[in-house]
């Protein structure tokens, strides 16, 4: 493996910044570009939110996570230490602007126009996974089984009609199922359910983490050099190329620059004078090795907001939002409430061999990624920000981001995602 502590005098083509999924499908789209690819990490064996994902390829998660009616839910949680959502005191006031922007993402225009905005990219997700797994001889690790949103009343199944309609709309192929189909297709549910959707096009992959190990072998085999170091800031004034600025002063300089270093990335946006809102939305989960076999697919939990994914690794329960800030300690206590949901909907469980995790998914607050040419710095492209949908979303943010470094018109517009929403 091509490892190095500095670059070469002579630029790369591109600088990636950050080794994540979002990172590796950029370097993969760019070096199949024919182009030069230098990748950027703190550490590429350490563990990262790509890691710890439940696995999901979420095609229908086409709405913005803000839906009407959000925050009268949201304060109800916030009550609770372990609830599914918590917002840390000491994180309060850098998270509010944030916050702030989020309560705005639901009045009806901003709604839409996102929403329109996730199902382009979601849309197109299988044409650009499929030829990625291909490439990296991982099409049998996914699983297209489709996925279940389950519900415990009629009442919480009615209040979201509004929302799956609209889902149809943007391409969402769904359909209900009774309660006896529920059971037939996952035997190991309690019986407490009255309402199923099925969503059709959604799949799972057999292990997040053996998919980010892959595609860095992948990338180092077409030709990337990986460069440890913590990219502090980027310079683009000084010197024959841009180039990110390693924590201990080394410049690693490359034509351009992609910054994709999830959570981490407003950093170095900042560093050019473009602002954006971004923030850790940690999550937890529990990983059950014994206990895979239980379900056949990922199943979401509607009222409790926690989903669980029958891996190849093991059975992975997680869910939760945590805004505590990206050095804030793990309170692995909210892993197990998690945990306990699932010993209370998935009766029976092998929880063996248990392994808990957290990680911090880069949320922006109108839950869609930044994509695009920094407007202060034409040599540098964002890609971050993706929250839930980076593992969805990955091999598709790779194929834009090669259409920009190319300078090619992108084969999604690229307006939404732009950075400059955030200064207007």
């Amino acid at each position: 493996m091509k490892r190095t502590a500095t670059s070469s005098a002579s630029p790369h083509d591109v600088v990636v910044v950050g080794a994540g999924l979002i990172g590796l499908a950029c370097a993969h789209a760019a070096l199949r570009e024919g182009l030069s690819v230098a990748i950027i990490d703190r550490d590429f064996e350490g563990d990262r939110a790509s890691h710890g994902n439940a696995g999901g390829i979420a095609v229908s998660e086409s709405t913005p996570i803000s839906v009407p009616g959000l925050y009268f839910k949201a304060a109800k949680w916030l009550i609770d230490p372990l609830g599914p959502l918590r917002l840390s005191p000491a994180h309060l006031p850098r998270a509010l602007p944030w916050f702030l922007a989020f309560n705005r993402v639901n009045r009806p225009q901003h709604y839409a126009a996102i929403s329109h905005a996730l199902a382009a990219l979601n849309n197109r997700v299988y044409d650009d996974l499929l030829p990625v797994l291909d490439d990296l001889g991982m099409r049998n690790a996914l699983y297209r089984r489709g996925a279940l949103t389950v519900y415990e009343t009629d009442a919480a199944f009615a209040a979201d009609a509004r929302e799956w309609a609209f889902k149809r709309e943007l391409g969402v192929r769904w359909h209900a199922l009774g309660v006896a189909d529920l059971r037939t297709l996952e035997p190991a549910l309690a019986p407490v359910f009255k309402h199923a959707v099925m969503l059709e096009d959604w799949a799972h992959l057999s292990d997040p983490r053996a998919l980010v190990t892959q595609w860095r072998a992948r990338v180092v085999a077409l030709g990337a050099t990986l460069i440890q170091g913590e990219a502090a800031q980027l310079d683009v004034l000084v010197g024959d190329a841009p180039a990110a600025v390693l924590a201990g002063g080394q410049r690693v300089a490359g034509r351009q620059i992609v910054v994709a270093g999830g959570a981490w990335s407003a950093t170095l946006a900042r560093s050019l004078g473009d602002r954006v809102l971004l923030d850790s939305e940690r999550g937890y989960n529990t990983t059950l090795p014994a206990a895979t076999a239980m379900l056949a697919r990922e199943v979401i939990f509607a009222e409790r907001k926690f989903v669980a994914t029958p891996l190849d690794i093991g059975l992975r329960i997680g869910g939760a939002a945590e805004f505590a800030g990206l050095r804030a300690p793990p309170n692995y206590r909210r892993a197990d409430a998690l945990l306990a949901l699932g010993r209370r909907f998935i009766p029976g469980m092998n929880e063996q061999g248990a392994s808990r995790w957290m990680g911090h998914r880069p949320a922006t607050p109108d839950s869609l990624p930044v994509i695009g040419r920094s407007p202060r710095a034409n040599a540098v492209v964002y890609a971050f920000g993706h929250g839930h949908l980076g593992l969805t979303q990955s091999a598709t943010t790779g194929a834009l981001v090669a259409d920009v470094l190319m300078r090619r018109t992108p084969r999604v517009d690229l307006a939404p995602y732009a950075i400059s929403r955030f200064s207007r």
